[in-house]
């Protein structure tokens, strides 16, 4: 090769590598909507926790944000970084799995599934990444996996505190509930321990309890057809009413707030967190809230997927009946002391709910 050849090569070569360094190397695509997080030192880098919801909003102020809140918690107690916990809100019930795996490509450590629904999506997927941690809030474990912890709660238990609570305020002898779909258990023991519970304080109560009648992906975000049987209870002597559906069952709780009477004789209960908080429209009504702790209950199972301790198969969560907030002076200390006792009962299981007999 002539020296006129060898120039001409050397001229293109310095020019194709100018070109390349020129060119900037491409983004990484982000695994999930980011959500909020504070940025820390600590495990940042090295430990990320991504959440799926069930179909719905993470603020859903219930069940969704419940778990996300969870999340967020257990970052800030880890030092983990802003970009090391997502979430993704699901659409479509068809996308869970797809959803999860956008975790699992990022390299995730710890995915949260929220909701019955994504039971078996959840499943599948620990079956198939044996190295990431998986929790499933509301899905019980028939068979246990080392990867994946069933976050459970009671939910007749803080159902039949509920009851005990509106059996002992109703006047009128009728009462109400308004609920997601039963083809979710947790939904059913919610409903079958409110039964219960005001049973027991009176044994003639009518109890009005209408389930959703749509699908899984209709009956929690559906706030119309809540307010709608929410008025229809009270039209029929309803005096206390049990939301218990997500946004289906805030639609609830925000019609009685507006009802006449509200907070005199016209009383409402919330589900899942203090709903105080998050439904601040449900106060004028708002007596107390049957809650499944679901938050600390996410802070625990990823903290402990951080230290190597994770529990595999079925893990309880707490239940409890929510702070009686302005309306504590109006509750009798006798009903109090009830509570307090009928707590007792069910954590020793000298009260039997009779939910799964």
């Amino acid at each position: 090769m002539n020296g006129s050849r060898l120039m001409k090569l050397f001229v293109i070569l310095t020019a194709l590598a100018l070109l390349l360094a020129a060119c900037p190397a491409p983004a990484a695509m982000p695994a999930a909507e980011s959500g909020s997080g504070d940025s820390a030192d600590g495990m940042a880098g090295d430990f990320k926790v991504g959440l799926v919801t069930d179909v719905g909003r993470v603020n859903d102020r219930s069940f969704n944000q419940s778990a996300w809140e969870g999340v967020v918690e257990a970052g800030e107690a880890l030092g983990l970084a802003e970009d090391d916990i997502k979430y993704i809100e699901t659409q479509d019930a068809k996308d869970y799995a797809d959803n999860m795996q956008q975790f699992i490509d990022a390299g995730y450590n710890v995915i949260v599934s929220v909701g019955f629904a994504l039971g078996d999506a959840t499943t599948t997927a620990a079956k198939e990444n044996p190295d990431v941690f998986f929790i499933g809030v509301d899905q019980f474990q028939g068979e246990a996996m080392p990867n994946l912890a069933g976050l459970i709660f009671n939910e007749d238990h803080s159902g039949y505190l509920a009851g005990v609570l509106a059996g002992s305020l109703s006047k009128t002898g009728t009462i109400a509930a308004v609920l997601g779909t039963d083809l979710v258990p947790p939904v059913v023991a919610f409903n079958e321990g409110y039964v219960a519970g005001a049973q027991s304080v009176n044994p003639d109560i009518n109890v009005i309890s209408t389930y959703h009648p749509g699908e899984i992906s209709q009956a929690f975000v559906d706030p119309e057809w809540g307010a709608a049987t929410a008025k229809q209870a009270l039209d029929q002597g309803a005096d206390v009413i049990f939301g218990a559906g997500g946004i289906t069952g805030n639609g609830a709780l925000q019609e009685i707030a507006t009802a006449d009477g509200a907070g005199e004789t016209v009383f409402c209960i919330g589900v899942d967190t203090d709903q105080w908080n998050t439904v601040p429209a449900a106060q004028p009504c708002l007596v107390s809230s049957a809650m499944k702790l679901i938050t600390p209950g996410v802070v625990e199972l990823v903290t402990m997927a951080s230290e190597g301790a994770f529990p595999g198969g079925n893990y309880f969560g707490d239940a409890d009946l929510a702070p009686f907030h302005d309306f504590d002076d109006m509750i009798p200390q006798e009903l109090k002391d009830l509570l307090e006792a009928t707590k007792a009962g069910l954590i020793d299981g000298s009260i039997d709910t009779g939910y799964g007999n």
